[in-house]
């Protein structure tokens, strides 16, 4: 869910939209007319309840994602835009997607006619704000991956929106005859995210540059942008903290400007964004946006989607779950983001400048969510940025000290618990991936895990984490063993044996944390003896033992030890018992469950992601069918074509990654041993593009809403009795045929030879 360390939940606690039930896709109008993969993506799902997730215009992992922004009214309105919204106060370049922290929004314009409308917010700390906005419909609205548009009611205005990598270019139809005005607002952003210092300065009549400097959830954001007008301006007006101020630039706080165009009718702005200067802005729009030909760069940009989302092709009559599958894979390419110029010169989270450093560098790393499994699923269908997002993340290293925790346009967050780059960069090697050095990775990943930050230093001194002395400690140090697994296996390719058994000694510290009397993990305290009272259930209370989540989803997070958690709880069958119960458990969950814990099944919790393994744990005990069950049960639960079609937040992809895996019919329990364990696929067929002229194929056979649990696979024509299947056999090609069966074939994968194993 990523609502952050328990502090920051604080600063966005606020309104939480109800559920609309209005089918998504019936709101989109004018669909892309070829048939493809494109044409079945609604980004209106997720943009109601509590998804959280970007509407608005942008390419595969662009730096760009312009989009309308409301009003924000509370947490739920943390990517700007909301469904149950009805005012728009602009239009911002950057937006962040499915996150529980509101924040960028840089840039916003916002056309209008006459004499602006103004719509307030409810009073705050800082008392009640006006905004200039519209009325606006979403039967007059557009949304689609690479396009948007809206009809802004109050000024008889179309806005249409398309990007590049890093250019939004923006069309405003104008009433002919009325001057078409533009805010430029350096001021607003979102959630919280406000201004420290801001330029704006008109250099000719086509052209401002400028930037916008901001505090937030990054600390020191720092944005530099170039605007091209496809008119001349006819008149700029600045404000300085909305009092006029003369002259052709501004350099404020709160600085805005406003454009004049004659006349009405079609004016266009291009809009480049730079993490280095306005110099390197211009030369963004030069290099990826030359002319102003609209249509062109739609058709660009819905070419660069329909080409991923095309290296997953899938065969279904339920044309409901198409929508719902290729919407979750769009979500999974939305970040990482770029985070350099055309030319690939970027600015460190050090803040100096690097140039040509011979990689695409990237932000936007929601570590703590898309380690499970978005980053896992990139190194299948998008193998040629694994290089750049591991040569990346070092780069952090190198200039703050550590790897990444949350990291967000050059700055570090610290959000949420783990130092979970490691897991992306052992998975990367692993599976291959040579353009980053595996030495320098392991030196990164030991020094990051011996930092003695967040409690690492009990974990190097005592093996587990006093609940006395650190909040939050058990599920900061069962995060912890699960990135000290990962450098283990590191170290293990690398040949540092000793690394190898060190950290791998400390991948099980999590058993410090098993109470065996009650079958549940418990906070320990400093003097070595559980924590009493303990309450499994409500136990998820501000600066508590728990990160969104209690006892019962964390006794569960042992992705890289299941047969290490199956003998603590006594074998298959006490095990199997256990898992059982975590389905129909019912209890008190406190005050923070409506946030922390959603998409419940029992006390399982969909809607936050350290419980998304866990329906795949059964076939570490033999009983694959239990998983068939449950996959099910959580597909037709909570993920729908509705607005409200996500269970929790979308957290940068995590939600939908989690959905891609399982409609193929297998996920990654572990993050980085490249071992993928079945489920219950949900497609006809699906044919997977893997890469070097190849194909992976999972085709069902009698495949149908009864008919979930797996009866017998062939892989190439050869029967196959595993559960699993690794990633390496998926990169060779092939088709695997899978026969379905409304009752479960209890002898498929119960065999010990045919389970997942960790190692």
């Amino acid at each position: 869910m990523t609502l952050g360390n328990k502090s920051c939940r604080l600063l966005l606690a606020g309104a939480l939209a109800g559920g609309m039930m209005i089918p998504a896709q019936a709101q989109l109008k004018n669909p892309v007319k070829e048939p493809s993969p494109l044409n079945a993506v609604d980004p209106y799902i997720g943009s109601g309840g509590h998804g959280h997730v970007f509407v608005g215009a942008s390419v595969p992992y662009g730096a760009v994602q312009a989009g309308p922004t409301n009003i924000v009214k509370g947490w739920d309105w943390c990517s700007g835009y909301h469904y149950s919204d009805s005012v728009v106060i602009g239009f911002p370049q950057t937006h962040l997607s499915g996150t529980g922290i509101g924040d960028l929004g840089d840039v916003m314009i916002m056309p209008y006619t006459g004499t602006p409308k103004t719509y307030t917010d409810e009073e705050d700390d800082h008392g009640v704000k006006t905004h200039t906005g519209s009325k606006y419909t979403h039967d007059q609205e557009v949304a689609r991956p690479g396009y948007y548009a809206v009809q802004l009611l109050d000024y008889n205005t179309k806005v249409e929106i398309t990007a590049t990598e890093r250019v939004a270019l923006h069309r405003y139809t104008f009433p002919k005859g009325q001057d078409g005005k533009v805010l430029i607002d350096l001021e607003q952003g979102i959630g919280w995210d406000a201004p420290t210092d801001t330029y704006l300065e008109q250099v000719d009549p086509y052209t401002l540059v400028g930037y916008r400097f901001s505090q937030g959830w990054a600390n020191d954001q720092r944005l530099w942008f170039a605007i091209k007008t496809s008119v001349p301006v006819k008149q700029l007006e600045l404000l300085d903290n909305n009092q006029p101020a003369s002259g052709k630039s501004l350099k404020a706080k709160h600085t805005k400007g406003i454009l004049t165009f004659a006349n009405g009718g079609t004016v266009q702005l291009k809009i480049g964004i730079s993490p280095v200067s306005s110099e390197g802005a211009l030369a963004n729009i030069t290099a990826e946006l030359p002319d102003f030909n609209f249509e062109k760069t739609v058709a660009a940009a819905n070419a660069k989607w329909n080409k991923e989302l095309s290296r997953i092709n899938i065969t279904t009559k339920d044309n409901a779950a198409r929508t719902v599958f290729y919407t979750a894979l769009y979500h999974t390419m939305i970040a990482p983001a770029l985070f350099n110029d055309h030319n690939g010169d970027y600015r460190g989270t050090d803040k100096k400048v690097y140039k040509n450093p011979g990689f695409n560098n990237y932000s936007v790393f929601s570590l703590w969510d898309i380690y499970r499994s978005c980053a896992p699923l990139a190194t299948l269908l998008h193998p040629e940025k694994i290089n750049d997002f591991s040569r990346t993340l070092l780069a952090i290293y190198e200039q703050q000290g550590k790897l990444p925790v949350w990291h967000l346009m050059g700055n570090e967050t610290n959000c949420m618990v783990g130092y979970h780059a490691v897991p992306l960069l052992a998975d990367a090697y692993k599976k291959g991936f040579r353009g980053f050095s595996g030495e320098e990775a392991l030196e990164a990943m030991k020094k990051t895990a011996n930092n003695g930050e967040f409690g690492l230093n009990y974990v190097v001194s005592k093996g587990y984490i006093p609940a006395d002395k650190e909040y939050e400690s058990v599920s900061k140090a069962m995060e912890y063993a699960i990135d000290d697994w990962c450098i283990a296996q590191l170290a293990r390719e690398l040949g540092k044996t000793a690394d190898a058994e060190y950290y791998a000694k400390r991948a099980q510290y999590y058993k410090n944390y098993f109470d065996p009397s009650i079958r549940f993990v418990r906070p320990k305290l400093d003097n070595g003896q559980f924590k009493t009272p303990y309450d499994p259930f409500n136990s998820i209370h501000e600066r508590g033992d728990f990160t969104e989540g209690n006892g019962w989803q964390y006794t569960w997070l042992v992705p890289q030890d299941p047969e290490g958690l199956i003998s603590l709880m006594g074998g298959d069958e006490p095990f199997t018992t256990k898992l059982d119960s975590l389905f129909t458990a019912q209890g008190d969950m406190g005050a923070q469950a409506s946030s922390d814990i959603s998409g419940l099944i029992g006390m399982y919790a969909h809607g936050n992601e350290p419980s998304h393994h866990v329906t795949y744990l059964y076939s570490f005990a033999g009983k694959p069918w239990k998983t068939a069950e449950k996959v099910r049960q959580v597909v037709n639960e909570f993920y729908t074509d509705k607005v409200d079609g996500l269970a929790g937040n979308e957290d940068c992809g995590a939600m939908s990654s989690w959905y891609v895996w399982s409609a193929l019919g297998f996920y990654p329990v572990n993050p980085a041993n490249g071992v993928y364990v079945f489920g219950s696929p949900l497609f006809d067929k699906a044919t997977v593009n893997v890469g070097k002229g190849k194909t992976f194929t999972v085709q069902t056979v009698n495949n149908s809403k009864e008919n979930i649990y797996i009866q017998s696979i062939t892989l190439n024509g050869q029967p196959y009795t595993k559960s699993f299947i690794n990633h390496a056999d998926l990169l060779k090609g092939g088709v695997m045929k899978i026969t379905m069966g409304n009752k479960p074939n209890e002898t498929f994968g119960q065999a010990t030879a045919s389970r997942p194993k960790s190692i």
